[in-house]
């Protein structure tokens, strides 16, 4: 059989890839032959064209040497042949100085910008804010971090974390924004490495943030990261208030005491659940945390008013036109709703909610209040309560005890779940401390299953309570989410075909899904790891915050609440907000907004107003709630 004869072409391009293989003596030799094949004919041309070239070809081959010399950097001397190699040898050593020159200096350009995309350089800041760790909760921190700097002159925020720095950089710009004044730093290493710590200048932050990251061991991270911490600033002088959060509540006193005394540990399972039972009991309150949290918006300051020294503390709550007092710390306690006639020393602070920390200013208030428009009877009676808890998750048994907590008798709780979800044992376990006021109960099902939906009288709930999967060690964080919006999907469908709206809570994981998730645009939806980050974005700038989010968060302590405006105001009465207040300090608490119900569904707070003018005015309905920090 004839050998089939292999291309010319294809031999040739053969030919010129195994001389390249050679190595760069090779390549030289054929950028040498590619330069001299363009530069000698163009040179060539370029004499033979002239006028005034020389006739006698000798002469026009020593014009077309210096042309090629002068392009080429070779000398284009024309002498004896001794002097001809000479200028071609100290040509050809100026041209591998300079060549090596510049080799040596973009080598090192490279090397250095390497080096600062990989985020190795260190950090020459004063009061920043350092980020350990990546998880969603980044975006969060950062983007309210840039909110408290808006005002700043000059601000940073270092991000240390295992990743890519290049890749930190695009999605904090994708998902931040513009950050204003505020310089944002990206460094790449991993958190629990002492040296590597280093690079953002913790000894001369202002505070230190520890996030916790989206997989199992996030706990176990965070406190080998608050330990990196401390071996880092050992020997440095006074250590920054360091602000961390861990999900189970077994590795806070761990993380607590390697963040050292002024730490300040969250644990975001335990917020969380806290937060979906509250909404749980009174639809509408996770807009109000929503509020209270944002930098954007009103939030919380401590200041100093002398002037009040030796009056009681309900003096104070009419004592600020624009801004709303809470309660007030005396040394490191925090006194949140005292009795109103607790006498206020001059070395008190005020907690005060106000739009910013110049703008609560004293002015009288008192004569605002009608009394005439004031409701005298008792407070809506609490009546036992159906909850419909739906998926089982790690927060879900946090969740059955913050119910227990506050139980009327004869609540129950109807858990629904997959066997693989959870077992009797279980929710035995996490219904262990409910004596006779709560019963749990377990019904196995799908909850992505119209059928299992169907069968339950859902309508029949005070509230219903999503919760998503704990995803697989090998799963997106944000997996859970998946069957929770098919779950929310099926529980819009039976509202269409009953015309009754559902009292559901969902909780989320990303809130990306939350414009995903088929719901009415008020309804309460608690993103556990957006609240947290905006928790630590607000201690961070006021570690005595850390208190007051414990107790007003807290299942038997003194909280924020939304009462009916009946049990305050007459219905139909137009009233300032002022007589509201009056109102509430006769029942023991601090009124601090409403929720109107004509505006739940059109303005973009859904209604909920903080800190309203005192002396607005506005006709109060059966249906506006009011806003008020007090006991149950």
């Amino acid at each position: 059989m004839a050998q089939r004869r292999t291309p010319f072409g294809d031999r040739a391009r053969y030919w010129f890839d195994s001389t390249l293989a050679r190595g760069a003596s090779a390549l030289v030799g054929w950028m040498a032959l590619l330069c001299l094949a363009v530069v000698v004919p163009a040179s060539a041309v370029l004499v033979w064209t002239d006028p005034g070239a020389p006739a006698a070809l000798t002469d026009r081959l020593a014009q077309v040497w210096h042309l090629t010399g002068e392009t080429l950097r070779l000398g284009g001397a024309t002498d004896t042949p001794l002097r001809v190699t000479m200028s071609v040898l100290l040509a050809l050593v100026a041209l591998l100085y300079v060549s090596t020159l510049v080799g040596l200096i973009t080598t090192a350009l490279t090397e250095r910008l390497t080096e600062l995309r990989r985020g190795r350089s260190t950090v020459l800041e004063q009061g920043h804010a350092v980020v350990l760790g990546w998880s969603e909760q980044v975006f969060t921190v950062v983007s309210e971090l840039v909110a408290a700097n808006a005002n700043q002159r000059r601000a940073a925020v270092a991000v240390l974390a295992d990743r890519d720095k290049t890749a930190m950089e695009e999605a904090l710009s994708t998902k931040v924004g513009p950050v204003g004044r505020t310089r944002l730093i990206c460094r790449s290493g991993p958190t629990t490495d002492p040296a590597v710590l280093t690079l953002t200048s913790p000894a001369t932050a202002g505070v230190v943030l520890v996030l916790p990251h989206d997989e199992p061991d996030a706990d176990a991270e965070v406190v080998k990261t608050l330990l990196a911490l401390r071996a880092a600033l050992a020997g440095e002088g006074p250590r920054p208030p360091v602000v961390a959060a861990v999900r189970d509540d077994r590795y806070r006193l761990a993380a607590s005491l390697a963040a050292g005394p002024g730490g300040v540990i969250l644990e975001s399972d335990t917020v969380a659940a806290r937060l979906i039972v509250q909404a749980a009991r009174r639809p509408g309150l996770s807009l109000v945390h929503q509020e209270l949290l944002d930098f954007a918006g009103d939030e919380f300051y401590l200041i100093a008013e002398p002037a009040l020294a030796g009056r009681p503390f309900g003096d104070a709550l009419l004592s600020y036109p624009t801004s709303s007092v809470v309660g007030m710390m005396r040394g490191d306690t925090l006194l949140l709703n005292p009795p109103s006639q607790t006498p206020m020393a001059a070395d008190d602070l005020l907690l005060v909610i106000s739009r910013d920390d110049d703008t609560a200013w004293l002015d009288d208030c008192a004569e605002l209040v009608e009394k005439a428009a004031m409701a005298s009877g008792p407070a809506t009676p609490a009546r036992p309560e159906r909850v419909l808890l739906l998926g089982w998750n790690r927060r879900a048994p946090l969740i059955v005890d913050q119910l227990r907590r506050r139980a009327r008798p004869g609540s129950a709780v109807d858990v629904v779940a997959e066997g693989g979800e959870v077992t009797a044992r279980q929710v035995s376990e996490a219904d262990a401390h409910s004596g006779t006021d709560l019963t749990v109960t377990l019904h196995h099902g799908d909850i992505t299953r119209p059928e299992t939906l169907r069968r339950l009288d859902v309508h029949s709930y005070d509230s219903v309570i999503v919760l998503g999967q704990d995803p697989a060690p090998d799963q997106p964080p944000d997996t859970p989410d998946n069957r929770t919006l098919v779950t929310l999907l099926l529980l819009r469908q039976l509202e269409e075909a009953t015309g009754r709206e559902l009292p559901v809570v969902t909780e989320l994981i990303d809130d990306r899904n939350r414009a995903l998730a088929p719901i009415s645009p008020g309804a309460d939806v608690i993103i556990s790891g957006k609240l947290i980050g905006l928790l630590m974005a607000q201690i961070s700038q006021n570690r005595h915050l850390a208190a007051v989010f414990e107790e007003l968060f807290s299942a038997d302590g003194t909280g924020v609440r939304l009462r009916p405006a009946t049990d305050y105001v007459l219905p139909g009465h137009e009233t300032p907000f002022a007589t509201v207040v009056a109102a509430a300090r006769e029942r023991g608490e601090c009124a601090i907004g409403y929720r109107s119900h004509d505006d739940s569904s059109t303005t973009p707070g859904h209604g909920v107003r903080i800190n309203p003018p005192k002396a607005e005015r506005r006709r109060w309905t059966i249906e506006d709630e009011v806003v008020v920090v007090g006991k149950d």
